[in-house]
This record gives structure tokens, C-alpha cells and sequence, in this order.
């Protein structure tokens, strides 16, 4: 292969899930600065290693390359105490686009904004591998097989951290709704 089939074949294999990128290096990071930095890294990391794509899923290629490239990138730049996830645009986006945008107020706007932040708080207190996966599958739809793939582990480790991470999840959720009807 030359520079242009590298090219090319960037091209057809990266570019199309750059945007899962990004939103998988948001959820780690938890910046969109520092998830840019990550995507630009795992970018050139996946045109260095072009060749090496063997044909598989290029979105859990991608992706595996974007997770390994932003826990790299993390260790680099910062203390592992302050790993943590900041607002997440996508889940407002889809909210705000999933409803009636003519019936919705200003109430329901604030109601809708506070759920996303009450969520997010509680996706960012969930320990790393069972935030991480929880994003996976829930945010970016990838199969128990694609987690597998890009987080190195057995399927059946993913669907325990899943499970285990929705349990928490929920009951972080439930005892932020106990405490809100508390006060």
C-alpha cells in the first residue's frame, strides 16, 4: 500500500465513526478539550496503523483505539482522582430532538435539564469499567460482542458490568429522588 490507499482507506474506515469517537473519549475524559486532544491522538494512532486493520467492525476498531488512546492520554496529563465526566450534550440533544419541540415550555425545558443533569451525575459517579461500558451500550449501541472487542474483556464480564452498573445507576438515581421529596 501506498499513501494514497492509506489515505483511502482512512477514509472508509475512520472518518465514518468519528463522531462515536468523540462522544466515547466525552464520557472518559469527561472535557470536550481534552476529548478533542484524545480524538486527534487516536486519529493519528489509527492512520499509523492503517495497514493493520484487518477487515473486522471498523467502529469497534475505532473505538478500541480511541478507549486505549484516552486512558494513555488520561495517565499522561492527569491525576487518576480527577478522572470525571462533564455535561453530556448528547444525551440533552437526544432529548430535546426526541420531543414535541412546539409543546414543549419552559417548564418542561428545566424539568428536562434537571433529569439530564441528575443522569449525568449519577453516569459520572458510577465506578470507571461500569461507566464505560453503561456508554457502550446505552449511548453508543454497541453489541456485548463490540464491548468485548474494544474494552479487552470476556462477554461475560461486559454483561455483568453492565447489569451491575444499572443497578447502581438506578439506585443512585432512586436516592437522588428520596432526597429531593426529602427536602
Amino acid at each position: 500500500m501506498d499513501d494514497t490507499s492509506d489515505q483511502a482507506s482512512f477514509t472508509e474506515v475512520v472518518l465514518p465513526h468519528l463522531v462515536d469517537a468523540f462522544r466515547l473519549a466525552r464520557w472518559i475524559a469527561g472535557s470536550r478539550a481534552d476529548a478533542e486532544d484524545i480524538v486527534q491522538e487516536a486519529s493519528m494512532r489509527a492512520f499509523k496503523n492503517i495497514r493493520g486493520f484487518s477487515g473486522g467492525d471498523p467502529r469497534a476498531w475505532v473505538l478500541t483505539i480511541v478507549r486505549n488512546t484516552a486512558y494513555t492520554w488520561l495517565r499522561k496529563n492527569r491525576p487518576a482522582a480527577l478522572v470525571g465526566v462533564e455535561d453530556l450534550e448528547a444525551v440533552e440533544n437526544a432529548q430535546a430532538a426526541g420531543g414535541d419541540a412546539e409543546a414543549e415550555t419552559p417548564e418542561t425545558a428545566l424539568i428536562a435539564k434537571t433529569d439530564s443533569a441528575h443522569l449525568e451525575a449519577a453516569i459520572a459517579s458510577l465506578p470507571a469499567p461500569f461507566r464505560e461500558t453503561l456508554v457502550l451500550r446505552d449511548v453508543q449501541g454497541l453489541s456485548y460482542r463490540e464491548i468485548a472487542e474494544v474494552t479487552g474483556v470476556p462477554i461475560g464480564t461486559v454483561m455483568s458490568r453492565l447489569s451491575r452498573g444499572r443497578d447502581r445507576l438506578l439506585l443512585i438515581l432512586k436516592s437522588a429522588v428520596s432526597q429531593v421529596r426529602a427536602s
